[in-house]
Parts: structure tokens; sequence; C-alpha cells
């Protein structure tokens, strides 16, 4: 059965017709052209398909599309800037080193845009829980914690002068 859904993605307004049992991963990696958005493990524990739907983080996998009507849904490619440039995160990722394969990169970014978006400082232990949902095979994580811990602080030090 198809819905007709409306919801925002990085910013644009979008109507879409949906079948009731459609992933939000597939509405928009397949539909939408958002290729940021990875296909892993499609049981929500990877983390690779991971988008910003109100603000949390959410693996967009066990998400169906309809449950994004009336949403605004962010993935990576809406981070960057109005001339195209990286975003401090994305930035930080690049500067630390914490990008391989890069098949993770953009689950864990989002993950790390709801972190930095808390506006809290966290000790290195509670940012390895914080992106603990999230599978990489090609590094040993302490790239990507930097990485996240250098976009936390940066911002945190930015927004309490």
């Amino acid at each position: 059965m198809l819905k007709i859904i409306h919801f925002t993605v990085n910013g644009k307004k979008v109507e879409l017709a949906v079948d009731e049992r459609e992933s939000l991963l597939d509405t928009l990696r397949n539909r939408l052209d958002l290729t940021s958005v990875k296909k892993g493990c499609e049981v929500g524990e990877c983390g690779a398909c991971t988008v910003l739907v109100d603000g949390e983080a959410i693996d967009s996998c066990i998400y169906l599309a309809m449950w994004a009507d009336g949403k605004s849904v962010m993935t990576v490619e809406g981070l960057k800037g109005e001339n195209g440039e990286l975003s401090p995160i994305q930035r930080a990722f690049i500067e630390e080193a914490a990008v391989q394969c890069g098949f993770c990169t953009p689950g864990i970014i989002m993950s790390a845009v709801e972190i930095v978006g808390s506006g809290k400082r966290y000790t290195k232990d509670e940012l390895r829980k914080l992106i603990s949902g999230h599978l990489c095979r090609c590094t040993g994580y302490e790239n990507i914690l930097k990485a996240v811990e250098r976009a936390v602080e940066e911002t945190y030090l930015a927004t309490h002068k």
C-alpha cells in the first residue's frame, strides 16, 4: 500500500509516494540519490545508514520512510556549506586522518553532528560509548574518536567564548 509523505531532506521539501514497508534508507539512497547513506547490515547494528531525523541520529535501515512524514531528515549531503565547503566535523575527520575506506564515515559523521549539537563536553570514554553503535572494519577507532573529540571541543569553545 502506498502512502504520500511530506518531509524535509537536507533543507528541501519533498513529497513522495512510499510503500508502507519501505525503509528510509531505501528512500534516501535509491529514490533521492543520497548515496552517503550506506546499506550495511540492514538490522540496525552497524551504523552505516545513520541519518538525523529531527536532530536525532537514527539507523535509517530500520526506520520506515512513512515515519518521516512531517519531519526533517539530514544526511551528509546536507552538511556542506553554501559554497560547497566542508562542515567543521568533516574537516576534523580529514585533519585527524579518521577516514580509510569511507564506508562507515558518513554514518559516524552524522552521529557526531548529534553529539556536537548537544553543546556538551564529553570525556573520551563518554565519546567512545556514544559512537559505539558504529562498526568500522578499517580503523582502530582511535582517529575517529580523536576527530569527534576535536569537533566537540572546537564547537564548544566557539560557542562558549
